[in-house]
């Protein structure tokens, strides 16, 4: 595929997106209202029924583009790859990213879109429709912050805010999650906790931060900020270092280029 074929995807998918963000800005007084068969496992694991609205309308949309692609979404039950995405395109969509934040009316909730391409990460959208901030970014082209091109910090993890997710739906990880904030308080600036990890990890691409970590994402929670990532100059492994399969929930480290792989490691935690 041409550099110019990726970047029409790019536009369209784009485009999507902010449509999306207009279905998400047209919430109001029913904004938190739960979708009675979507109350999911887990503590505070909500999803609206905007979350319900802005997939399916991303479903369509994005067929649409590559008529040929499967689609992995977080309100359609499927959270891992299986061999048939291996080929050809898989778009992975979190249709709101940041739910709580956005039945609270607080803090950042967006809208997620990876692109894969034979099972590689291709393309990577996450759209704040509330500050109608644009990232995004596609292999081999950069990454971009409302069309202009982003990097990532080149500072110290010392002279870093680290951001950090504390993965309410899991309470048997939450003596690990402060173990882990703890670990990064007494080495970086500030810590930093948005509530979505999409959003997150485009700070870390833009040079607002240093680091993002968590202890346990699904694969849509983290899929476009990873492009948007590694396209600005940063990277992205599991705690341990290790690197993403991109084939289902795992722990997640993004990393500015100023952060070194011995900084941002911290020990293993029981």
């Amino acid at each position: 595929m041409s550099i110019a074929d990726t970047k029409n995807i790019l536009i369209r998918i784009r485009e999507a997106a902010r449509e999306a963000g207009v279905i998400m800005r047209s919430a109001h007084q029913d904004q938190n209202e739960i979708a009675p068969d979507k109350i999911k496992a887990g503590h505070a694991n909500f999803v609206t029924i905007y979350d319900k609205k802005v997939q399916e309308f991303l479903t369509g949309r994005l067929s649409e583009i590559l008529p040929e692609s499967h689609f992995v979404g977080e309100e359609n039950g499927r959270d891992a790859f299986d061999e048939s995405f291996r080929h050809g395109f898989t778009f992975v969509v979190d249709p709101i990213d940041g739910t709580s934040n956005f039945m609270n009316n607080y803090g950042p909730s967006v809208t997620s879109i990876g692109l894969f391409r034979d099972g590689k990460p291709y393309i990577g959208v996450v759209y704040n429709p509330w500050q109608d901030v644009m990232f995004s970014a596609a292999a081999g082209i950069g990454a971009f912050e409302n069309g202009k091109a982003i990097h990532s910090s080149e500072e110290p993890l010392s002279m870093s805010l680290v951001s950090f997710g504390t993965a309410p739906y899991y309470p048997e990880l939450r003596k690990q999650v402060w173990a882990i904030g703890s670990f990064y308080l007494d080495r970086c600036v500030d810590l930093r906790r948005s509530g979505s990890a999409a959003w997150d990890l485009c700070m870390a691409a833009s040079g607002r931060t240093g680091l993002f970590v968590e202890p346990l994402l699904q694969l849509w929670d983290y899929a476009a900020g990873a492009v948007i990532l590694t396209e600005a100059g940063g990277r992205i492994t599991d705690l341990e270092g290790k690197k993403l399969e991109f084939c289902g929930p795992s722990s997640i480290a993004g990393a500015s280029a100023g952060v070194s792989r011995e900084e941002y490691l911290p020990p293993k935690y029981e």
